[in-house]
């Protein structure tokens, strides 16, 4: 998130750069230590999965196998809807690129969370697991005997392995938070076994909100905290955040006194700290501080919206795109948060460089973009949350496949009621090129769609402009935070107010224009990637289908959406024809 404006002083910019990016300092439980009876793949089945189980039990801090169990039969749960539409092998289960797909999306639905090296834009090593993200950097011992391990590799992963991978991230997060906390512990001289009282939480809970956002900058967390009113200037809503951060502990009051036996089962209260002795152990402070993060993208979701309903006025022709001009000319005269440079916009993949406009900004994915998450630690980010994921939870609920016939996925998507919670005002026109696109994606896989492809979320990002993000092919742009990209990720003075003088001149010359007219899919590319393995399906990319058969399919998928009354009478009578018509860009049009 931008979180300074750009007409305070050049000391206040500095703290850009203060987004966290070191090792914390507290080691985990469990798994954190490497255990002497690695788990390898010459394992039988249930010898497997019972170490597998008591590791996991000691990274989770379980108090028992009944408790490891109930936790990952919850997982399981929020699983499941996204798992049942997941192609699987032969056995029934995911290979490791689905797995981590199902991963991301988990977190990304559940708490708003981009957990790094998770990210769908970065490409997958079939060789290994991979160094980048949280697993392998906190618990390699978990990647090397459970999701490196032969066993695994050969029979794949089933949704009981999904759910331990799950529990342990949250756990490793979790005991993140814990060292950050530690640390302001630290800084306040506390112990950490002394008890606070409810002013002395709510205090550090300020001094945690400060750290979280900041990172591990120690001068600048000094400056920030010595000097209240450079806090209020340089963190937008400091004021609210805090209120956020107290009403979270105010929760745990509230639970401890109305369900006292359940609060005392979870831990969140014990003899001297219940609700008639409120005093807060580091365990309590440890999980108020838990709750902060997995609720905090709901809390900051109205500046989300607020950043996104500013955009989509300037989108009059719902494109989900508007002239880079009259974002940098919005930029200039109100909102300060539009200032990234066209070259950060590009690397984010947020600049669309294919209209006959000129270069538009796509707003899902500048909405998505990390230049707009709140919070970047080591592990993971905080960002908006993605409207595209309500609208993908129920069509995948109402398909339950992997694959769906392009009738079917019509009749789903032009019914979706989760589209009324958008800020969209018209249901999405799915008749003309949009019906012909999709009948021409199933005409690539043998009459069906898979869902879980990058043609389909391209289909999906034009039905729904505004809330799907375009998908870029896998490791054509970059997840970087402003810090990471560097210095010139804004914008200078000189090139907004050069762009802004166009501003005017672009929204003359379309004035008149309708949305068809501005060749608004010009950015549509025919490649396909499957981010789930669909080999076991039978189903093939594009290119390696043979020309005869592509054809064949295709005239007789168009013929019999023309029966079902599918599209225009114009569509049923040029079928295919017209079908090399349609936008069509090539490599070239990845940035």
């Amino acid at each position: 998130m931008k979180l300074f404006p750009q007409n305070m002083p050049a000391f206040a910019a500095l703290f850009m750069f203060m987004i966290a990016e070191s090792p914390t300092s507290v080691a985990a439980k469990g798994f954190l230590v490497e255990r002497r009876g690695s788990i390898r793949g010459s394992l039988d089945a249930s010898s497997f999965e019972r170490e597998l189980n008591t590791a996991l039990g000691e990274a989770l801090g379980s108090g028992g196998s009944a408790d490891l169990e109930r936790r990952l039969a919850e997982v399981q749960q929020r699983l499941a809807p996204i798992w049942s539409t997941l192609p699987k092998n032969g056995a029934g289960n995911l290979e490791r690129r689905s797995l981590r797909y199902l991963v991301h999306r988990h977190f990304s639905r559940q708490s708003a969370l981009q957990i790094r090296g998770f990210e769908p834009s970065r490409p997958a090593n079939a060789s290994g697991w991979g160094s980048d993200d949280i697993l392998a950097q906190r618990v390699p011992a978990f990647v090397e005997a459970f999701l490196e391990s032969n066993h695994k590799l050969e029979r794949g992963f089933n949704l009981g392995d999904a759910a331990r991978v799950v529990a342990t991230i949250e756990q490793l997060i979790f005991d993140f938070e814990g060292s950050v906390l530690q640390k302001v512990y630290e800084d306040q001289r506390k112990p950490l076994s002394r008890s606070l009282s409810r002013q002395g939480m709510e205090q550090l809970l300020e001094s945690y909100m400060v750290r979280w956002m900041l990172g591990e900058d120690e001068e600048g967390i000094r400056a920030l905290s010595k000097d209240p009113k450079l806090l209020r200037e340089s963190i937008p809503h400091w004021d609210q955040i805090v209120s956020f951060a107290n009403g979270q502990a105010k929760a745990l009051d509230y639970r401890r006194q109305q369900s006292p036996a359940a609060a005392l089962a979870a831990g969140e209260a014990r003899p001297g700290h219940n609700a008639l002795a409120p005093k807060y152990s580091f365990e309590d402070v440890h999980g108020v501080v838990g709750g902060i993060t997995k609720s905090f993208a709901s809390f900051w979701d109205s500046e989300c919206r607020s950043m996104k309903s500013t955009l989509v006025e300037m989108d009059t022709h719902h494109t989900g795109r508007l002239p880079l001009s009259k974002f940098y000319s919005h930029g200039l005269d109100t909102e300060w948060r539009f200032g990234e440079s066209e070259e950060y916009l590009r690397d984010l993949g947020a600049l669309d460089e294919t209209s006959l406009r000129g270069k538009q900004v796509i707003i899902p994915n500048y909405i998505q973009a990390t230049s707009n998450c709140i919070i970047s630690s080591q592990h993971y980010l905080v960002c908006c949350v993605n409207d595209c994921e309500g609208l993908l939870e129920e069509i995948e609920s109402r398909i339950g496949a992997p694959t769906a016939e392009p009738g079917q996925i019509l009749a789903v998507v032009g019914n979706v009621s989760s589209f009324s919670t958008t800020l969209d005002e018209e249901p999405p026109k799915l008749q003309g090129s949009l019906t012909t696109q999709l009948m021409q994606i199933a005409a690539a896989h043998g009459g069906q769609v898979p869902l879980h492809g990058r043609l389909f979320a391209q289909w999906l990002h034009y039905a729904f402009p505004r809330e799907c993000p375009f998908p870029h092919k896998t490791g054509a742009v970059a997840a970087l935070t402003p810090s990471e990209f560097g210095e010139r990720y804004l914008a200078s003075s000189e090139d907004m107010n050069k762009h802004a003088a166009e501003a005017n001149a672009t929204d003359l010359s379309a004035a008149t224009l309708q949305r068809e007219d501005l060749h608004w899919m010009s950015q549509w590319s025919a490649e396909e990637e499957l981010i789930a393995d669909y080999a076991s399906m039978g189903l093939r990319a594009p290119w390696e289908l043979r020309s005869g058969v592509y054809a064949l399919v295709g005239v007789a998928l168009l013929l019999v959406v023309s029966a079902l009354g599918f599209g225009s009478s114009s569509f049923a009578r040029k079928g295919a024809a017209d079908a090399g018509l349609l936008p069509h860009h090539g490599k070239a049009h990845f940035v």
